[in-house]
């Protein structure tokens, strides 16, 4: 982290939440930040029109107006999202531009056209939530404040008022525990990297990779407390990790007479002990952490908690009580406050809703989309409010795709029909930034009126997207509507099928995750046309980031769609004990693998190097930037440990990007071929080959990744179709 950074996320660091809010760079006091913050916001997002907006407070909830004159566009809402939102709705449906997490196009006339007439649009339910308990892991662990001004301004901008906010949320339980018989450097050992936090918060892990350093403690605590602080100063809710029993080694021990619960291991990981919610001593840790926690970002109404994640042993506790204990605490802290819990797998358990206050908690469910099975969440849940959610990626994929046919058929109908408990949705997925049709689809449906036509929307995104009507940009998208976008969860799979040039090298592979649907939902013949329509949209419209960032999208899937065609092949060569069409087809695999590399390489958001060098930039010394890298890139790779790695970790979160591509992919794929040339020529059986060394050796030292986009997006997806055509 360069020096001038450091010091002064340091500084702040020490100082409590009033004082991270008068760090920010807009001027005067906190008051005269939140009446112009719609207004800050859209001097960032549109420096050369936002003098033609007009932002005005009204005090209905949950209402956006949009009016005025040509020059001069009046917004108004509760809110400064909700004036944001206002803004979205005008600059998708009027000025015919868009402002999305990937890519952008902003190609407007000096003089903004004025609406027709005065527009007034009304949210269709009370909680609009945002981010996956795994998004600071999968989507950037290391990103700093330039980074989440904007993804802050854009989840204002799409209608969200309720973000999870996890940056920093190491600072509470490092002061916290200290008060309970720990040191700074034992605490500093238990917790975990800033890329495996999310699981540490979950209570999955702790104490991997490396014990973090007191300045990153605080350079991170500094930063959450400014993303706190903008939240609330759009007029958004920061959803905090809330306390459910997370305790360090040996509590137990230190603190005689609490009593912990071993939770044994995830994924080769041992888990932290949980205390007893049912005890004084609970009672004690959280009004402890309560008080620390807003001492450090603020208090909140909305607190995320999810008990026994993924395998968590009640030991001899009863659920329900436990669930009462919780309870208890976070009313005694924050008696107006609502407890947020994932819908995830068996989550919540009836023990759990029949123990609480029902209409004081509110379950964001990441299986609406996901599974058949899934039809009545009234009777699951007992009529706790639930908030639609959708996981359409899985670990930072790249792969393109969401069921978009379930929202429009589901969402309505489930918030519609009598009884009802659907209060929200949930933007889920579990790393941001992809996907943009998909996160603007989602988003819009708390704000919609009326039967979602999934082929008008599409045909007006793509005008949006681009800027103007074209014939080409309108087919290509509904290519990907049909494709893509067109899968369903009647196979019980919410996310697309991942590449297999990610996976591990194996002439059956069918996934590179392991827990990634085997096969594409979609047939690849039928989304390839996407390609060369995209290339035929003509010149004026291709000067935006959103148009090269849905080209680079479209190629790259037509790539990995064919890496499950020529597997097969490359297969029966080795069967047929064929060395030379072995070595022709592997030929043409790694070219494939190339031209995708090039590809990537193009965009700066699609580079390795980036993420790497943004992990590096916040250590203090050498040894601690080495540690950072490791940390963010054995997430990608490893993920963990060998034992985690065997259990189905390695390559969960795979991608393709330029440096991983044509790094630890392309020296996996290599590397397999040639022995299996070896083993043909030798005529003997291919020796096994320990790729959790060569992974981890690789992700300790992956060479020089280069940390600035190469080529022109255009050409190279020019390449990839000429190389698609040369291999079919």
């Amino acid at each position: 982290m360069p020096l001038a950074r450091r010091t002064v996320l340091t500084a702040l660091a020490g100082a409590g939440p009033a004082a991270a809010c008068a760090s920010s760079t807009e001027t005067g006091g906190a008051s005269a930040r939140v009446q112009g913050a719609a207004t800050d916001a859209a001097r960032r997002l549109l420096p050369r029109h936002w003098q033609q907006l007009d932002f005005r407070t009204a005090t209905e909830p949950d209402v956006f107006r949009v009016s005025g004159r040509a020059g001069r566009v009046t917004l108004t809402g509760a809110t400064p999202a909700v004036q944001l939102t206002g803004l979205n709705w005008y600059l998708r449906n009027v000025a015919h531009a868009d402002l999305n997490w990937a890519g952008e196009q902003l190609d407007l006339p000096r003089e903004l056209p004025a609406p027709d007439g005065t527009v007034v649009r009304r949210a269709n339910v009370p909680h609009r939530f945002a981010l996956n308990d795994t998004n600071d892991g999968y989507t950037g662990p290391y990103h700093d404040w330039p980074y989440w001004e904007r993804e802050l301004d854009v989840l204002a901008l799409h209608g969200y008022n309720e973000i999870l906010v996890y940056t920093g949320a190491d600072a509470p339980y490092h002061r916290l525990f200290q008060e309970f018989g720990y040191s700074d450097g034992e605490l500093r050992s238990w917790i975990p990297g800033p890329a495996h936090q999310p699981w540490w918060l979950l209570q999955n892990l702790s104490a991997f990779p490396h014990p973090v350093s007191r300045q990153l403690l605080d350079a991170r605590a500094a930063l959450g407390r400014r993303i706190a602080a903008r939240v609330r100063d759009l007029g958004m809710t920061p959803v905090f990790p809330g306390y459910f029993g997370t305790v360090p080694p040996g509590f137990a021990d230190r603190n005689p007479g609490a009593r912990t619960v071993p939770q044994g291991d995830w994924m080769g990981f041992a888990r932290p002990d949980w205390l007893d919610p049912r005890t004084d001593h609970f009672a004690r840790v959280a009004a402890a952490f309560y008080r620390v926690q807003e001492e450090l970002f603020g208090a909140s109404t909305l607190y995320k908690m999810d008990l026994l994640h993924e395998g968590g042993s009640p030991g001899d506790v009863p659920v329900g009580d436990a669930a009462r204990g919780v309870e208890k605490a976070l009313r005694a802290a924050r008696p107006n406050a609502v407890w947020v819990i994932l819908g995830w797998q068996h989550n919540p358990p009836k023990a759990i809703v029949d123990a609480v206050t029902r209409d004081r908690m509110l379950v964001v469910d990441g299986l609406s989309d996901r599974f058949p099975t899934v039809t009545d969440r009234e009777s699951d849940w007992g009529g706790t409010p639930y908030a639609f959610g959708s996981i359409w990626n899985f670990g930072g994929h790249t792969a393109l795709g969401a069921n978009t046919p379930d929202w429009a058929e589901l969402y309505e109908k489930w918030r519609t029909r009598d009884g009802s408990a659907l209060r929200g949705i949930a933007l889920l997925p579990e790393a941001a930034d992809n996907n943009p049709a998909a996160f603007a689809l989602f988003s819009e449906l708390a704000w919609r009126e009326g039967e979602l036509n999934l082929r008008d929307w599409f045909r007006q995104w793509s005008h949006a997207r681009y800027g103007a009507r074209d014939p080409h940009a309108e087919a290509a998208w509904d290519v990907l509507r049909r494709t893509v976008y067109g899968t369903t969860r009647a196979d019980s799979w919410s996310e697309g099928a991942d590449s297999l040039f990610a996976a591990r090298p194996s002439l059956t592979a069918n996934r590179a995750a392991k827990w990634s649907p085997k096969e594409l939902r979609y047939r690849a013949e039928e989304f390839e046309p996407a390609l060369g329509e995209l290339l035929a949209v003509r010149a004026g419209l291709r000067g935006s980031s959103a148009y090269r960032r849905d080209l680079l999208d479209v190629a790259r899937q037509a790539l990995a769609n064919r890496s499950r065609t020529l597997l097969p092949r490359i297969k029966q060569a080795y069967d047929a004990g064929d060395a030379a069409r072995l070595g022709e087809l592997a030929g043409v695999w790694l070219s494939l693998m190339d031209a995708l590399e090039a590809l990537l390489a193009t965009d700066s958001r699609h580079l390795l190097g980036r993420w790497v060098a943004d992990a590096r930039a916040w250590g203090a010394d050498a040894a601690e930037r080495d540690r950072l890298a490791y940390d963010a890139l054995s997430l990608l790779t490893v993920w963990g440990t060998r034992e985690g790695a065997d259990a189905g970790l390695r390559d969960y979160a795979n991608r393709e990007w330029a440096g991983l591509v044509g790094g630890l992919y392309r020296l996996r794929w290599s590397t397999y071929f040639t022995e299996l040339r070896a083993a043909l020529r030798e005529g003997r059986a291919p020796r096994k080959t320990d790729w959790f060394a060569l992974e981890d050796r690789w992700t300790r030292n992956p060479g020089r990744l280069a940390t600035r986009p190469a080529g022109d997006t255009y050409t190279a997806a020019v390449r990839v179709r000429e190389r698609l055509a040369a291999t079919r």
